[in-house]
């Protein structure tokens, strides 16, 4: 079972945007999660009302609203506390580029799911997430 980081008590002032260093922790949990991935992004089996996650949601926080795959070492102060986070950040955008780059970027998530390059991301997204929790944000889910 991976150890996802709990949203709710982890969060002080010690980035200048905490909310959003709550949403990419989210993501890393949900793309080191593969329980998570089938019960909410294929079965759709949510959590409350509301609620809504998906592999795309995922990624447009982690490129798209933070830019914390794309410029991580710059995110250093805003997002990320630390070079550590930083190394383990890079070490996902890597594998998530190069299921990209081998397969596109319009598959459906069951697609990405059951390609080779799958485990590499999850291995690589559950890695963040332990060096995440030990920045700092030391509360744990499961």
């Amino acid at each position: 079972m991976v150890e996802v980081v709990d949203m709710a008590h982890s969060m002080s002032d010690d980035v200048r945007f905490p909310e959003m260093r709550r949403e990419i922790i989210s993501a890393v949990n949900a793309l080191a999660s593969p329980e998570h991935q089938q019960r909410v992004w294929i079965d759709r089996e949510y959590p409350h009302p509301g609620y809504y996650d998906d592999f795309t949601l995922n990624i447009h926080i982690l490129y798209d609203d933070t830019d914390v795959l794309e410029n991580t070492s710059s995110c250093i102060g805003d997002y990320l506390r630390s070079q550590d986070e930083v190394d383990a950040l890079t070490k996902l955008a890597a594998a998530i580029d190069a299921m990209f780059a081998a397969l596109g970027t319009e598959l459906e998530d069951l697609d990405y799911m059951r390609s080779p390059f799958w485990g590499s991301v999850v291995s690589a997204a559950a890695a963040a997430v332990r060096v995440l929790a030990n920045e700092g944000d030391q509360s744990a889910r499961t």
